[in-house]
Order: C-alpha cells, then sequence, then structure tokens
C-alpha cells in the first residue's frame, strides 16, 4: 500500500477508455477495501457502473466478506463478484454465496511458491492452491482468478507453469493475472488456452504503456481463429 502508482483520477473515465479499446470485461479492486476488510470505494463502483455497467460484464474484488454486500454490488449491476480472503478463511461464507448468487461469484486466488496468501499478500497460508481451488470448484464458483503475488505489478511475465497447473486440475475457468507484461505474454496464454484458461487481467502494463490493449486483443482474437 506505501508503493501505490496513481494512473487516473478519474475511475469511470478510465472505464470507458478500455470498454472504447475493445474491452469484453472489466476487473475491478477495491485496494482500500482489501485492506480494511470492506467495501471502501463503493462510490466510485458505482460511476464507473453507469458509465459502463450496460456494455460489458464487470466484476469487483477487494473487501467483499458478506452476503448483504455481494447482494448489494449486484443490484447496482455488477456481473461478478471476486471473493478471495473471505473464501480462504470464511469457506461456508463461499459456500452460501455460491448457493444464493449462482453464477456470479469468482474466487480469487493470490499465491506465492503454490501457497495461498491473504488480506492483500500480507499473509502467507499453507494451503496448497490446487487443493483450495478444487473445493471451492466443488462449491459452484463460476471460476478462479489465480494470481503469482511475487509478479503481480512487477511485469516479469505471466507464470504460465503454475497457472496452467491449476487449469488443469479444475473444470472451471481459470483467469491469468500478475506479471503481465507485453504481447509475448498474449501469444504464450494462447498457446495453453485449450488448458482452461479464459483470460488475462491486464493492469500495470496497459497503464504505463508497455502493452498496447486494443492490439493484445486484437492478437488474442487473431490467435483464437
Amino acid at each position: 500500500m506505501n508503493q501505490v502508482t496513481t494512473f487516473g483520477d478519474d475511475p469511470a473515465e478510465m472505464a470507458r477508455r478500455w470498454v472504447d479499446a475493445g474491452a469484453r470485461r472489466l476487473h475491478l479492486v477495491d485496494l482500500n477495501g482489501a485492506f480494511a476488510g470492506k467495501p471502501v470505494n463503493e462510490a466510485a463502483v458505482k460511476a464507473i457502473l453507469a458509465e459502463v455497467g450496460d456494455e460489458i460484464p464487470v466484476q469487483l474484488g477487494g473487501g467483499i466478506r458478506d452476503l448483504d454486500t455481494i447482494e448489494r454490488f449486484l443490484d447496482d449491476g455488477l456481473s461478478f463478484v471476486i471473493i478471495g480472503t473471505a473464501a480462504v478463511k470464511s469457506p461456508g461464507f463461499l459456500r452460501d454465496a455460491c448457493t444464493a448468487f449462482g453464477g456470479h461469484i469468482i474466487v480469487g486466488l493470490d499465491a506465492k511458491d503454490g501457497k495461498v496468501a491473504t488480506d492483500g499478500w500480507s499473509k502467507l497460508t499453507g494451503h496448497e492452491v490446487v487443493d483450495l481451488a478444487r473445493k471451492f470448484q466443488d462449491y459452484g464458483v463460476e471460476g478462479v482468478i489465480y494470481t503469482d503475488i511475487g509478479r503481480d505489478g512487477m511485469l516479469t511475465g505471466i507464470n504460465i507453469d503454475a497457472t496452467v497447473k491449476l487449469a488443469q486440475a479444475l473444470t472451471i475457468p481459470v483467469i491469468a493475472s500478475g506479471g503481465l507484461s507485453n504481447i509475448a505474454d498474449i501469444d504464450r496464454l494462447c498457446a495453453v488456452e485449450e488448458q482452461g484458461i479464459t483470460g488475462v487481467i491486464c493492469g500495470r502494463a496497459i497503464y504505463n504503456g508497455d502493452l498496447d490493449f486494443a492490439a493484445a486483443q486484437a492478437r488474442a482474437d487473431q490467435l483464437a481463429e
């Protein structure tokens, strides 16, 4: 949190930029919420939904810890809610969420060296990623976002091997995250798409210009033909 880089002060305007560039889904993280354990940036989320929520699916993670919060966000227009720390610490909550809001719950698993981390990456658990993901799949989650926290924001390339290993162990979709740096990463991910990897989250690379988002989406579409 003490190394945050601000890339824009109007979240809704930024959302419009990526949708206009051809984004198929928008991934939001309430960073303050992840550390506070409750939503903090709800006004910004609502502004984004008002701007682009009718055009593409929008998903949100960060500080979502109870069913009332999930219901409120879905009522506001979110398509998917991402549960991370709470899924690991309170699996009963995740099971209840999947029961109540089937089709709208994604689990975010952040890991380092195969072990899951929680609380905004500040705590490393003893849980194996694959074991937890299989359990959550049985609960009925819609998919898994897998982030290698040793690479996230470092622009050092996606951990392809670990992402493929997880996808092969599951029947639900896996979204890659953490370290995307350039168009070569898109090529590498598309080459293993059939393993169950359905997308990749583009963050820092598209904000600082290392990756042209529109070109990356076009490349992915080309390789999928």
